[in-house]
């Protein structure tokens, strides 16, 4: 019996130090794909070395400045029926954590969204872009937002974010990037010791849990949700800053 026991526990251990193995640890490459240079940024999703899986889309916005959507986001974006204007078909409900009028770090952005055939329930804590960049991109012609995407019901996180506009002649282009297989549990903001952190993370456990079609079905529907935006944007500006 004892012997049994002692063999269960290795087993248990040895398959949570294979799923926690690590082989890669990739800085995330905010600075140099989304800030520099335009017309550049390329639509794509792909595993990395770590076994993270990246999603980047680049959306064209005509007639659409950076500004205005600093001002969709911090200012504008209130109920459930603005939501559904910027995806009608995905978007089924909001409502906002921690919002100040004007301001979008600190907020949360609580979510339920269709990403493929799937239901998400998500809560989007925005943060200081300086954790992503390693200083503030954001400037009179470019607007940028970062944040960490997590379970609504769970307090787990499970990715990371940024959304970069950047003014050019026919208006801005928008450059997302997500990056998914970055767990950790957290205590309202605050990311806290867990098992979760170093299981999470591990190179099978992103293997086995992220698969390519999670990939194509978040291109889909961030490439369709920012395109509404650019169509909606600028006349619903207009109203509202005449």
């Amino acid at each position: 019996m004892l012997k049994k026991i002692k063999l269960i526990t290795f087993l248990t251990l040895a398959i949570l130090f294979i799923l926690s193995f690590q082989p890669h640890n990739l800085a995330l490459d905010a600075n140099t794909t989304l800030v520099e240079g335009t017309n550049t940024y390329i639509t794509e999703h792909k595993r990395l070395k770590d076994s993270s899986y990246l999603v980047a889309v680049r959306t064209p916005m005509p007639k659409v400045k950076a500004e205005m959507v600093r001002w969709w986001f911090s200012e504008y974006l209130k109920t459930t029926e603005h939501y559904k204007m910027w995806h009608p078909a995905d978007h089924i409900w909001m409502d906002w954590e921690n919002k100040k009028h004007g301001s979008i770090v600190g907020a949360s952005h609580l979510v339920h969204e269709y990403i493929g055939n799937n239901l998400s329930k998500l809560r989007i804590q925005f943060v200081n872009p300086v954790e992503f960049f390693g200083f503030d991109p954001n400037n009179d012609q470019t607007f940028v937002i970062c944040a960490k995407i997590g379970f609504l019901e769970q307090s787990i996180n499970f990715s990371k974010m940024c959304h970069v506009v950047i003014n050019n002649s026919n208006g801005s282009e928008m450059r997302s990037r997500f990056w998914l297989g970055h767990l950790n549990k957290r205590q309202g903001n605050d990311m806290v010791k867990s098992p979760i952190n170093i299981i999470g993370n591990g190179y099978l456990t992103r293997l086995i849990f992220i698969n390519e079609q999670l990939g194509i079905d978040l291109t889909k529907h961030a490439k369709e949700e920012m395109s509404y935006l650019s169509n909606i944007l600028p006349s619903i500006y207009r109203e509202n800053n005449e």
